[in-house]
């Protein structure tokens, strides 16, 4: 079963969320952003370019051009690499644990598991970015102390503003799964 939704960032882009059930211990959250906008792309490196050649004109020094140009193309690549998201997905399987896999606009992909012997709890968290904002965390068990938390994992990184009912939904979904998968444990399973 797939279903799909639609949510804004922080900054008003759109996102959209699908949500697939591939049973009932599987089920899989993927958010996508929209592709980088041809105008904004364009806007900045008129603007840099224009200032390059601005600065061009009151030096006359050919070097400010070259250096402009670079600037600008090592700026895009690293953006696209490294800053740019186009799409994440969350992967909950009750008994096994999470894989988080976010897909770069460059094409890269970083994927990330974390067994779910090793998740204390999932929370949703504040921070202030201009207003306050909600994103959910992974909660990692400290295995030197027992009631320590060893690291915070976010589970998202397109933070988004207007996420309430997909957090308390995926908030749910986690919660589910480490009930399962420490009534297995405690069963001996």
């Amino acid at each position: 079963m797939e279903d799909k939704m639609s949510f804004f960032d922080i900054c008003g882009g759109r996102l959209a969320l699908q949500r697939r059930y591939y049973s009932p211990s599987c089920r899989e959250f993927c958010v996508s952003s929209p592709r980088l906008s041809l105008r904004l792309l364009t806007v900045v490196t008129c603007t840099v370019w224009l200032a390059a050649y601005g600065l061009f004109t009151l030096c006359e020094n050919s070097m400010i051009l070259s250096a402009a140009i670079f600037v600008t193309l090592l700026g895009l690549l690293g953006y696209l690499h490294f800053v740019k998201i186009d799409q994440e997905t969350l992967l909950i399987i009750d008994s096994l644990g999470i894989q988080m896999t976010s897909s770069y606009a460059s094409g890269k992909e970083s994927t990330t598991f974390i067994e779910m012997g090793k998740v204390k709890d999932v929370i949703i968290n504040e921070a202030i970015y201009m207003k306050v904002i909600y994103y959910l965390c992974i909660l990692l068990k400290d295995p030197g102390e027992p009631d320590g938390i060893s690291q915070v994992v976010p589970v998202f990184q397109v933070s988004t503003e207007h996420l309430s009912f997909f957090s308390k939904e995926v908030l749910f979904t986690f919660s589910s799964s480490l009930r399962i998968h420490r009534y297995l444990c405690s069963v001996g399973m």
